[in-house]
């Protein structure tokens, strides 16, 4: 009865019962959600699941290879895992208080007996002054989870757990979508360079038809000066290009895990990256369930809530169990009768009384601390809607904006062609040339980017849905939750059950 009694109330939990927050009802993430309807050539496919390797879809080898090699040597996953790994046990230690605790003591000690100290001026003969004691033997103690703060303990171990695990996914979504960034921003590099160089062949085409002119007695000497300032000034565009490149390059480095020094990265082409056509949106309702930002905020706060449980079971009292069994002889040889057997059994109750405010301020502390964690997941999710908001409008825009590059750059280019056969039969001066080409020169350069940041912002978009990190470890994609209450701020221990 007294076991049958104590399993009885170890049912009972003090503390709120978690449930995750209900999934918000936005139904578009821009207003009016016309930024979610067309991207220029590419199209949003609603509710499509992203596969953990989504950078394949740009159908490069170069850019396939280099993230294999950013998974397998990054030191900040290895971090994120050694974490995990360190938490998990943590959860063990913690559901090692639900069982019985069981120890095995000995000791050997030296004693002498002083009859003074019983009142006797001399001991009887059978006494003996000096002897040793010998004891060895098992206890068993056992605290009994009344109102359950040990099983609020393991929940809240849990939910820790989930954080690192969470933000592990985090960490290698955070790494996949920085890697394809650098390796893009190269492409990109790589094309602004190919373009200056194309332009200072321009200009110096440009010189070669004035210094003829010059000679043919067309032409003046500040014609030539003029030419060959313009070819001088495009030259500064491609020390700092380059000097991007290589800025990318050691950050690309450092993602694969390598130094700088000792790998050097593929030299990526843009021409060569196919831009993904097909782009996967999902609803508010299922970003939340996507993102491991958002699921660790989550699970941030279900340890808080987890806490508050531990809190609020140390106001009732705690039940501990205990049983020894000893074998205590002052020899060796007599040590294991049955007549050196000694045994206890005791049950002992705690109950606070006095603790001068503490307690209830330490429950309070944790209730406030859930406040603060409640709110920080709300502004994550925030973030996240801002994010993505951020990159759909910003691929709208840019599909708006490479069309009308690419009209300004053929306008200007036809533009110049005129120009210069005017120049050639003198009709305009060097000037003109100059400027028409400049205007070239911006067309190109502006057509290079808007190209380059449709494919950089691609990538963000694949980030900000959540990456598909679910395919990362082997396991199936998260489905949004159904609608539940959501959590409000604790102002009161919840009752015992």
């Amino acid at each position: 009865m007294p076991l049958a009694a104590a399993f009885v109330l170890a049912s009972c939990t003090v503390g709120p019962d978690y449930s995750s927050p209900a999934k918000p009802q936005e139904q578009s993430y821009t207003p009016g959600g016309a930024a979610e309807t067309a991207a220029g050539d590419q199209h949003f496919a609603l509710g499509q699941k992203i596969a953990g390797d989504w950078w394949t879809l740009y159908r490069s080898e170069p850019l396939r290879q280099v993230l294999e090699q950013a998974i397998a040597g990054s030191r900040t996953l290895a971090s994120a895992q050694a974490t995990l790994a360190a938490a998990l046990e943590q959860v063990t230690i913690a559901r090692g208080a639900l069982y019985p605790q069981a120890d095995l003591g000995a000791s050997a000690q030296r004693e002498r007996n002083n009859g003074a100290a019983l009142g006797l001026a001399r001991l009887p003969p059978q006494f003996p002054t000096h002897f040793n004691v010998f004891r060895v033997g098992p206890t068993v103690s056992y605290a009994v989870d009344v109102f359950g703060g040990t099983r609020r303990a393991i929940e809240e171990s849990e939910a820790l757990a989930d954080v690192q695990e969470f933000q592990l996914d985090a960490a290698y979504l955070a790494l996949t979508g920085n890697a394809v960034t650098e390796a893009l921003t190269i492409a990109s590099l790589n094309a602004q360079i190919a373009t200056v160089e194309g332009i200072i062949r321009d200009d110096q085409t440009n010189l070669d038809l004035v210094q003829k002119e010059v000679r043919a007695g067309v032409a003046t000497q500040l014609d030539i000066e003029t030419a060959t300032s313009q070819l001088a000034a495009d030259r500064t565009q491609l020390p700092p290009l380059r000097q991007q490149v290589s800025v990318a390059q050691h950050a690309l480095a450092v993602l694969v895990g390598r130094a700088p020094g000792d790998w050097v990265p593929p030299d990526f082409d843009l021409d060569r990256i196919t831009l993904p056509e097909e782009l996967p949106l999902s609803l508010p309702s299922a970003l939340v369930r996507q993102r491991p930002d958002i699921l660790a905020a989550d699970a941030r706060l279900h340890a808080a809530s987890a806490a508050v449980g531990v809190a609020t079971a140390q106001l009732y009292p705690s039940i501990t169990l205990s049983a020894a069994s000893t074998q205590q002889s002052i020899s060796l040889e007599t040590l294991f009768h049955g007549a050196s057997t000694v045994w206890n059994v005791a049950g002992g109750l705690t109950a606070p009384i006095f603790h001068g405010g503490e307690l209830e301020a330490q429950r309070r502390r944790t209730e406030r601390v859930f406040d603060a964690t409640l709110a920080d997941y709300e502004q994550t999710v925030l973030q996240a809607f801002g994010q993505v908001a951020d990159v759909l409008e910003a691929l709208s825009h840019d599909a708006e904006l490479l069309a009308d590059q690419q009209r300004a750059l053929a306008s200007a280019q036809a533009s110049l062609d005129l120009t210069r056969r005017s120049y050639a039969i003198g009709s305009v001066g060097i000037l003109q040339v100059l400027d028409a080409q400049r205007l070239v020169q911006q067309a190109r350069l502006g057509y290079v980017r808007a190209k380059a940041q449709r494919y950089l912002d691609t990538a963000q978009l694949f980030v900000a849905m959540g990456g598909g990190w679910w395919d990362w470890r082997g396991r199936t994609a998260p489905a949004a939750p159904d609608a539940a209450p959501a959590p409000t701020p604790i102002s009161a221990p919840a009752p015992a059950r």
